[in-house]
């Protein structure tokens, strides 16, 4: 019979007798600590309720949230911004499932980011005998993430953990997934024989630097455009080498391209920005610089839109980047930091070939793009009912007045449109779906952004998103965050006003696919004991919004949008007319 004890209330076989001996939780909560690993992210039950509570009690910070999912993007915002591995922690089965879709989804985003989930015995797993939550997760989880590792005992636990953590941050950041066997987090060993088991792990990120003569060749082809331009992805924006970049772009003078949430890096409204010229860098440019960015969906693949005759530059820490979708005329394979090292020591008493008229030319459609969306902004202020640039109006000001401020953002018209309207100055302010260009991170990552950093964060939510994630507004209530969390409510995916084309009256009677009711959001607030407000204007959203910010606690603001703002975003256009079409004809 299993027994209690009385410190942890672990159920294990023995009786521990601390401070003598000690379970495989204390060992997995004292190796975390050891590991410079200062907050977890969960939620447990069993087989891993007492292992958050002996992180508890060795100095580490236990963030409990409602959802797995939740944790596990919070968990992976944290690697992202802090380059070192957010930790979660999950129960075994559907926990562990519902949080592998966040570290499968960091490691396609190459984010930081380590699993810990409690498993059955894996004997019993492999022998299929009906297991208490019974999965094969090592197996499960293999295929979608960097790394996996399975502790079957105690002693096991200080070197899958170290091993996991540098798997999580070299080369290529990922999620590593640590299968925690039920039989390891209950054993007891003495003391003093764990105490041996823990180590720290030396180098654990090892920088490799790039071969000079890939750096001469990029070089060689950077100096010889006429229409250069260097395009920045959130593979800079993680590696911190703004500094580096500011100095290649300052000095040569070379037009600048961030990607989403590479915004910030250098400011969105540098005098060299070219982020209202998208297309024209797509275009018109000769040679491209893609530092940290990968030519997938999000760039037309290298291909369609793109100058036939371009050039392109990869600097990029993964050999396998290279050569995806098109050729790459100069790969510079290395870490992003001693790449520039060497790129910016290769330039050194070299001058660029750019035509000067390439630089006046930008910089005049950047100030003809710039008017026409201030005049977008302008004349949607005065809407009634609001839509979405009517919010943007004033959120937009609002945030860059508050540079510092952690721009957290998702949804479908409310990604796009605040992206396009918000500038950034500062890098790692601003967090959204990124590569897979999910919904339901939102929570989640704000309160990664939030705990990793200390700093005020705003969420952009439209309601569609929010409803992803919206339970974990408790969380941010429960650890009294300073999160302040706006959703642009239009009642519906895209809009309110789909139409259900059924001619089955008992079909009819259903809402369409992308209707949802116009929810009062901000009632969270008065459920969850938190700052709120209901605003229908944007004199209204402007006090709400500066307030909150101010106060540096949660916030949740519902701005209700008119029922016909947003549209489809897949550009599937006999959805968007105004009104539908009439599909009962």
């Amino acid at each position: 019979m299993a027994t209690i004890d009385s410190k942890y209330n672990l159920s294990t076989s023995q009786n521990p007798q601390f401070p003598a001996q000690v379970t495989g939780m204390y060992v997995l909560a004292q190796t975390l600590k050891r590991l410079g690993i200062d907050t977890v992210y969960g939620l447990i039950g069993i087989p891993v309720t007492e292992a958050a509570y002996a992180m508890q009690d060795v100095g580490v910070r236990f963030v409990s949230f409602r959802f797995e999912q939740q944790a596990g993007m919070a968990a992976a915002t944290h690697g992202f911004l802090t380059k070192q591995p957010g930790v979660l922690l999950t129960v075994s089965s559907l926990g562990f499932m519902n949080g592998l879709t966040a570290t499968a989804n960091a490691t396609v985003n190459c984010y930081p980011m380590i699993q810990i989930s409690g498993a059955s015995n894996p004997e019993m797993v492999d022998m299929n005998v009906g297991m208490y939550e019974q999965l094969d997760q090592f197996n499960t989880a293999k295929p979608l993430v960097k790394a996996v590792f399975r502790c079957s005992h105690a002693t096991d636990i200080p070197s899958a953990l170290a091993r996991a953590y540098r798997a999580s941050v070299s080369g290529r950041p990922g999620g590593v997934y640590v299968d925690m066997s039920e039989v390891a987090l209950a054993e007891v060993i003495d003391a003093s024989e764990a105490e041996k088991l823990y180590y720290t792990p030396i180098d654990v990120y090892s920088a490799v630097a790039p071969n000079p003569d890939s750096v001469k060749k990029a070089v060689e082809v950077l100096t010889s455009a006429k229409r250069p331009a260097i395009l920045i992805g959130k593979g800079a924006a993680y590696a911190q080498v703004e500094d580096k970049i500011k100095q290649l772009v300052e000095t040569y003078k070379i037009p600048y391209l961030p990607m989403s949430m590479a915004k910030g890096v250098l400011p969105d409204n540098g005098d060299l920005s070219a982020i209202s010229c998208r297309s024209d860098i797509m275009e018109k440019s000769d040679v491209v610089m893609i530092l940290g960015g990968r030519l997938n969906w999000m760039l037309s693949f290298g291909k369609g839109a793109w100058n036939p005759e371009m050039k392109f530059i990869q600097v990029d820490v993964e050999p396998q980047e290279i050569d995806i979708n098109v050729p790459i005329t100069a790969p510079v394979v290395g870490d992003l930091g001693l790449a520039l090292d060497a790129i910016l020591t290769e330039m050194e008493g070299k001058t660029m070939s750019t035509d000067p008229q390439w630089l006046a030319d930008l910089a005049s459609e950047t100030k003809v793009k710039n008017a026409k969306f201030a005049e977008r902004l302008t004349s949607a202020a005065t809407l009634s009912p609001m839509n979405h640039w009517s919010a943007l109006s004033v959120v937009k000001p609002i945030l860059e007045a508050n540079p510092d401020v952690i721009l957290v953002n998702e949804g479908a018209n409310t990604l796009d449109d605040t992206r396009d309207a918000v500038d950034m100055f500062l890098p790692r302010h601003r967090v959204d779906c990124a590569t897979w260009a999910i919904m339901g991170m939102g929570m989640g990552s704000a309160i990664g952004a939030a705990v990793a950093t200390g700093k005020k964060v705003v969420a952009i939510e439209g309601d569609s998103a929010f409803g992803f994630s919206g339970m974990d507004f408790s969380t941010i209530t429960r650890f009294q965050l300073p999160v302040t969390v706006v959703i642009f409510n239009n009642g519906g995916i895209y809009n309110h006003l789909g139409v259900n084309p059924s001619t089955d009256p008992e079909v009819k009677k259903d809402p369409a696919p992308t209707t949802l009711d116009y929810d009062r959001y901000d009632l969270f607030g008065e459920v969850f004991n938190a700052n709120h407000a209901y605003v229908t204007t944007t004199d209204e959203l402007k006090t709400a919004l500066e307030t909150a910010i101010a106060s540096g606690k949660p916030n949740i603001i519902n701005v209700q949008l008119a029922p016909d703002a947003g549209k489809e975003s897949g550009h599937i256009g006999y959805l968007n007319p105004t009104p539908l079409i009439d599909y009962t004809v």
